[in-house]
């Protein structure tokens, strides 16, 4: 699975100008439609954007600053949620970890934790073991994280992840998906918009991202 290589972006973005295709984002280069358009989690007018994402990915973890602002703004309008590519398959522990946390309703308050421990004090969770023992150190009981991660339910998504993946068309992280229909990354933005300075490219996807929201509410 290959990642995207991305300077990480401080906090402080420049405001970005008015870039013609971000703007108005063009089909076959700043975004993809999928084939086949998925089914959406969402209700009401609420427009489903889904995070593709892996706890290793650099740029997952330069992007989720940026990302989690750019949800809070658009409050009620989307349904945010994250999906994590199983690096190793059905058995991968990184996925594996996020799908149980996920099932415990832990994942959104753990999510930066586990990333801070990759990024920032460089420890890998590689393993069955590993995970175990860093939910044990970060208050979450043995126990019931045991029965949760071992469950027929978590194992069920862990085996269906890769035909997930696949329906969606994801081949790279981190990848956003807007109303099940419309594929965008910040790889993607950066290739179509070549003479755009390479320390705007998120704020520039969110442009994307906004475009494609609106887009999906027409």
């Amino acid at each position: 699975m290959r990642l995207l290589r991305l300077f990480v972006i401080a906090l402080g973005f420049v405001t970005v100008s008015a870039f013609a295709s971000p703007a108005a984002p063009k089909e076959g280069a700043d975004y993809t439609v999928l084939k086949t358009a998925q089914p959406t989690q969402s209700s009401g007018k609420k427009v489903e954007v889904i995070e593709f994402f892996m706890y290793h990915c650099p740029a997952c973890n330069a992007l989720e600053p940026v990302i989690n602002d750019w949800v809070k703004k658009q409050g009620d309008n989307i349904n945010f949620r994250r999906v994590h590519l199983p690096r190793t398959g059905e058995t991968d522990p990184e996925a594996h970890l996020f799908v149980t946390l996920e099932a415990m309703n832990l994942e959104e308050s753990l999510h930066a934790k586990i990333l801070a421990t990759w990024h920032k004090e460089n420890k890998r969770l590689t393993s069955d073991a590993e995970n175990i023992d860093w939910v044990v150190k970060n208050g979450v009981d043995k126990a019931k994280f045991v029965s949760f991660y071992n469950s027929f339910s978590v194992i069920s998504k862990m085996k269906s992840l890769p035909k997930t993946i696949a329906n969606y068309g994801v081949d790279s992280t981190p990848t956003l998906v807007i109303d099940g229909r419309y594929l965008t990354n910040p790889s993607m933005i950066g290739a179509a918009n070549s003479n755009m300075p390479r320390e705007q490219l998120f704020q520039v996807t969110l442009q994307v991202l906004d475009a494609l929201v609106a887009k999906s509410k027409k």
